[in-house]
């Protein structure tokens, strides 16, 4: 990696960075990731899922209601920190992030677009009435009182999501003010991300010198868009991931390296 890191610091001195981060920037918080090096096969729940099945919504809001408490404990790692230094020295312009976790503006970033949405907020598919996950939790406790104490060990997915076994019995919250379907207020695989956010994510590459890629392997259009448009239009594309990405090809620098220390490494080092 020395090699790869001392070309990465010779390329993106002297320039404006924007930064597109995926769940690996968090895997060094206690947040698995969904797709890198070592991880459990995943199957996250589609919006069709979701919005056409009680059972998937059930199974999903019983499994969400424990893994957001584990998510919100969750403390920004040196990566998000490293990267929040950048933007205070005026080297970052803004980061562009496809984990709905929050732990960005939690270190410190200032400029924030986050692709997905976050899991602070819950939307109703009805009415479209916003409103907190904390109001939504106190809720599904009311109604289920005793979910908690009987899940105990549990394994925690990027978007709040646990892996529990039996949730048949779990009762799920509708939306208070006509009884719709409330959904975490996050884009579901089969979901478009809205366009005045895709549109602020692109002036914001367009805003940089070079584009940084961490932990993420590229494999969805919703992050890739944006490595190939930089790509198109001239700007380096550093790519910092465990792992191959579908990105690599467009690369003029892929760092097959963590993202905590290679963050810290360019904060540490870059004028």
């Amino acid at each position: 990696m020395t090699g790869d890191l001392e070309r990465t610091l010779a390329l993106l001195a002297g320039r404006r960075l924007a930064v597109l981060t995926g769940a690996g920037v968090s895997t060094d918080s206690g947040i698995p990731d969904y797709r890198g090096p070592g991880s459990p096969p995943r199957t996250p729940m589609t919006f069709q899922q979701f919005a056409g099945d009680e059972a998937f919504r059930r199974h999903y809001w019983a499994r969400n209601h424990v893994g957001w408490r584990h998510l919100r404990r969750a403390e920004p790692n040196d990566g998000h920190l490293a990267l929040a230094r950048l933007e205070a020295r005026g080297v970052v312009v803004g980061v562009v992030t496809q984990n709905v976790d929050l732990l960005h503006r939690a270190a410190g970033s200032r400029r924030v677009i986050d692709l997905h949405g976050h899991y602070e907020e819950v939307v109703c598919l009805g009415c479209g009435a916003v409103v907190t996950r904390a109001a939504v939790h106190e809720r599904l406790t009311a109604l289920n009182p005793t979910f908690d104490r009987r899940v105990e060990d549990v394994e925690i997915a990027p978007d709040a999501d646990a892996v529990i076994s039996s949730t048949a019995d779990f009762v799920v919250a509708p939306c208070e003010r006509c009884g719709g379907i409330l959904k975490p207020n996050i884009v579901y695989f089969g979901e478009n991300v809205p366009r005045d956010r895709v549109a602020d994510a692109f002036a914001l590459v367009d805003e940089a010198d070079a584009l940084v890629v961490a932990g993420s392997s590229l494999t969805v259009m919703s992050g890739l868009r944006f490595v190939r448009h930089a790509a198109r239009h001239g700007r380096p594309v550093v790519i910092v991931n465990r792992g191959a990405t579908r990105g690599d090809p467009l690369a003029t620098v892929k760092l097959d390296a963590g993202t905590s220390e290679t963050l810290t490494a360019l904060a540490d080092r870059l004028p």
